[in-house]
């Protein structure tokens, strides 16, 4: 934890406190979750959600200044729960009509479907199985989910089961065989061919070189 830095005038009570941080995460996946997630959260003061986002700040705060066992555990903990509480306020949207996941999660047709795929990757879906699921026509689903994710149904699904594949390549505790059965695939060679295809490389070249250092997003 850095400490406190004043700016502008030293004496008196201060007109704001700021407080800021970054955020962690596995490389290998950075480019998918920074194209998912919006670029900029505001929450004013007067939205409903603010008290409760008020009341963790004021945890991280207390933590931040305590020296109690466990400090940095439960700090790390609190942020999550932080970033969680930002990313459910039904006010985040892009004016600029970025295709992102938030607003896929938002809207109640298609929530349904990411819900399926994320709770079921390795299903053999279909745009009809997940339209069915929606409520609404293969076409008009499609559409949808194209406008609001910014890819296919089945697009997205193959980039999710490879985002999973890569973050279990590299924490290297499962084998080919069933890394490949976990995300969707028939057989390790089936997967190998298909990552090979999307990465340029074959699994063990991704996990032998990718670099384990994470990416950062600013808060």
């Amino acid at each position: 934890m850095e400490t406190a830095a004043r700016h502008g005038e030293q004496d008196g009570d201060a007109d704001f406190v700021s407080l800021g941080g970054t955020f962690r995460i596995e490389p290998a996946n950075a480019a998918l979750l920074r194209s998912l997630l919006p670029r900029m959260i505001y929450i004013p003061a007067s939205e409903g959600r603010a008290p409760r986002l008020t009341r963790v700040l004021q945890q991280i705060m207390e933590e931040c200044e305590s020296e109690e066992p466990g400090k940095e555990m439960i700090l790390q903990r609190l942020l999550e729960v932080l970033l969680i509480e930002a990313l459910r306020w039904r006010g985040v949207v892009d004016d600029e009509g970025r295709t992102d996941l938030l607003n896929g999660m938002l809207d109640p047709a298609l929530a349904r479907a990411l819900r399926a795929i994320h709770a079921d990757v390795r299903s053999d879906w279909t745009v009809a199985d997940l339209a069915k699921l929606a409520g609404l026509s293969r076409s008009a689903f499609a559409a949808r989910f194209g406008k609001i994710l910014g890819c296919g149904p089945i697009e997205y699904l193959s980039r999710w089961r490879m985002a999973l594949a890569k973050d279990a390549l590299i924490r290297g505790t499962k084998t080919l065989d069933r890394i490949a059965d976990e995300v969707g695939y028939e057989s390790a060679s089936a997967f190998s061919t298909a990552f090979r295809k999307r990465q340029g490389c074959s699994p063990g070249r991704y996990a032998g070189t990718v670099t384990a250092r994470p990416a950062t997003l600013d808060a």
